[in-house]
């Protein structure tokens, strides 16, 4: 016997029982299954590699050609734009939908209807005819005078209607995620937030809002993903500097339409990464407080109150007492 073991053992108490060595299970089909996907990806990626349909010389000209970055940059801010409208839409429309006033309510819930019941492409093609449907808009008082015509046809607002386009549309799913994550706070805390003393709007700041937003973070980020992706329908408009068109318009002038298709998702796949490494800062600073598991020095500090030594588990030891014995 070695002296380890026979240190254990004189640790070990007479009453205790002998440890149990336990022998993890072997799971060959795991390493079979993964060894297959290991070897059908390379042989795609090797494929991908030598495939001359690809064009990776043509690919690697265009990732970084100026008119393909500032493609980009228009992207990024179609997406925000259009995102930071359609989150201030939601939070309206949220509160209309929550309102004991039914004609808000109903108002809500046609807008809710329309946008989430038409194609967001059908949408974009009828901000595209905006010009053709409304020649001018007036403002002012009706039927007496107005103060302010806008020439609508004579405005080249492309941009401006596709942002207004996406927004709309997103606004509508914003609504009901906003309304799910004021839903889920549960009414008490309302009410003890009001015998605290608080306003309405203290109540909504410090109580209803850091818990709503554990809710309303994860699915936001998934929009705004699916808004940056969604910007490649602005063609409908018409708009085409953003990525997917100034893509689409060099493949046309160069007939090379496949590497130039790689270009755009490599684009769009690193501007979604980004928007996940956000995202997942966001949730980490929402859920503070929301797990129960303990962290290391609230485990030690916790042994440390009940003068016992922590295991390797990660929880204290409790004193060993007689059998019944209530320990305080």
């Amino acid at each position: 016997m070695s002296e380890s073991t026979s240190a254990r053992t004189a640790e070990q108490r007479p009453d205790e029982p002998e440890p149990i060595r336990a022998v993890p299970l072997r799971h060959p089909g795991r390493w079979i299954s993964g060894a297959i996907v290991l070897i059908a990806l390379g042989l795609f990626v090797w494929g991908a590699a030598t495939n001359e349909a690809y064009r990776w010389d043509i690919y690697a000209r265009y990732l970084f050609d100026a008119r393909i970055t500032a493609a980009a940059w228009k992207t990024v801010q179609l997406t925000v734009l259009a995102m930071l409208i359609a989150v201030f839409l939601g939070v309206v429309l949220a509160v209309m939908r929550l309102s004991p006033n039914p004609v808000l309510r109903s108002v809500a819930w046609l807008y809710l209807w329309v946008f989430r019941g038409t194609p967001v492409y059908v949408q974009l093609v009828l901000w595209g005819l905006f010009p053709s449907i409304y020649k001018q808009i007036d403002l002012g008082i009706p039927f007496v005078h107005q103060f302010v015509h806008i020439d609508v046809q004579g405005l080249n607002a492309a941009f401006l209607f596709a942002v207004i386009g996406l927004a709309l549309n997103e606004a509508a799913y914003m609504a009901e995620i906003v309304r799910a994550g004021i839903t889920s706070v549960p009414e008490g805390q309302l009410e003890a937030s009001t015998a605290l003393g608080m306003s309405w709007s203290q109540t909504i700041r410090r109580t209803v809002l850091p818990q709503a937003m554990r809710v309303i973070i994860p699915p936001t980020g998934n929009e705004l993903i699916s808004m940056l992706k969604t910007t490649s329908l602005v063609a409908a408009v018409p708009y085409s500097l953003e990525l997917y068109g100034r893509a689409r318009d060099i493949s046309g002038a160069n007939f090379q339409p496949i590497p130039l298709l790689l270009v755009a998702a490599t684009w769009y796949l690193a501007i979604t990464s980004l928007l996940m490494i956000g995202q997942y800062y966001l949730e980490r600073h929402y859920s503070k407080g929301l797990t129960r598991q303990l962290t290391a020095r609230q485990l030690q500090a916790l042994a440390d109150a009940q003068n016992a030594p922590v295991t390797e588990a990660g929880k204290p030891t409790p004193k060993p007492g007689a059998p019944g014995e209530e320990r305080i």
